[in-house]
């Protein structure tokens, strides 16, 4: 029982592969898919994980199983607290409830409808706060600290990182098999857990590919990060549409990883991002949220040159709203966009 950030298993690769044999039956092995719409705008080649069509409609399934499968039995009953906008949260409840004990979610008030409703709708007790005059952490420590539970960081925890790190996994074993090497990964970033995750992955099976971190801008701590080599935070809490990726600062334990791997930030607007998902429905015949759009943004506004080079970028959830979604939709009809 812990409320404070937990360290359960070593940032490893070996422990990744110990994470993958745990989620295995549970989690998804989601595809890895290549379009020559992508391939044409930026004359190269593309790659699309698809964490979109994950369990639970998102890549944190995979670290929230894993991290709960850690907990010992002894603990289970006391359940499991934790903090998000919603895909955290979703993978939390849905995780909690195979696995068999209760969980608690502290959710902003304007997270998404959509996202409290399936939270609620996999049986965890959902408690909603306001994100600019009361700290989420505060409220989970007192929910830990009167029932014992454990709490269950969305990006700074081993266990979680390792269990996110299972995508890169894929990765690498499905361009293997396409008989491709790719030169970048660009993976939508809010704490840094799925990004850090798959860079330790790649860090054995790809040591040269150029890992990049995605964000909406305003909200890029990462991408500021990186470039001084220490933790930013950004000046605002709220006011992206990219909910699925705001987060104060970067996780301290992502952070370590992926400066190490010399990672670098790329950053979009919430315009970009929100033709990004226009695109992903209309061009690749796929859902996705805007947080989790970022990485495909910054391919369509050619925030990088992939010219003559081989990508693999993250489609990391597909829980939009739906009144955001058709937001989306209708402005990229009415600006008639071309994929080009």
């Amino acid at each position: 029982m812990s409320f404070d950030v937990s360290n359960p298993v070593e940032l490893s690769f070996s422990e990744i592969e110990k994470a993958r044999a745990r989620i295995q039956g549970f989690a998804s092995l989601t595809p890895l898919l290549n379009f020559p719409v992508l391939d044409e705008h930026v004359n190269g080649r593309v790659y699309v994980k698809a964490e979109n069509l994950q369990r639970t409609g998102s890549f944190k399934f995979r670290g929230a199983f894993n991290r709960l499968s850690l907990i010992p039995q002894a603990d289970r009953a006391a359940g499991v607290v934790a903090c998000s906008s919603g895909n955290h949260a979703q993978g939390v409840a849905a995780a909690a409830k195979i696995l068999g004990f209760p969980a608690v979610i502290v959710m902003p008030e304007d997270a998404p409808a959509l996202k409290i409703q399936r939270t609620k709708a996999l049986g965890a007790q959902v408690i909603l706060y306001d994100r600019e005059r009361e700290n989420r952490e505060g409220i989970a420590k007192q929910i830990c600290a009167e029932r014992g539970a454990t709490f269950i960081h969305p990006y700074n925890d081993s266990g979680v990182i390792v269990g996110q790190g299972t995508t890169g996994l894929e990765i690498a074993e499905q361009c293997e098999i396409l008989g491709v090497t790719p030169d970048v990964l660009i993976s939508c970033t809010g704490g840094g857990g799925l990004t850090s995750g798959i860079a330790l992955a790649l860090e054995e099976l790809l040591p040269e590919c150029q890992i990049y971190t995605a964000e909406p801008a305003r909200f890029d701590d990462y991408a500021r990060s990186l470039e001084t080599g220490e933790r930013v935070a950004n000046s605002a809490l709220s006011g992206s549409v990219c909910d699925a990726v705001l987060t104060e600062m970067p996780g301290e334990k992502g952070f370590s990883v992926l400066r190490r791997r010399g990672a670098k930030g790329l950053s979009v607007s919430d315009d970009e991002a929100m033709d990004a998902v226009a695109f992903a429905y209309f061009e690749l015949k796929l859902v996705v949220e805007p947080g989790a759009a970022v990485a495909l943004a910054s391919v369509l506004s050619r925030k990088i040159d992939l010219a003559g080079k081989t990508a693999v970028l993250t489609i990391s959830g597909g829980n939009v709203d739906p009144a955001v979604f058709e937001r989306a939709l209708t402005q990229y009809a009415a600006g008639e966009k071309t994929p080009a």
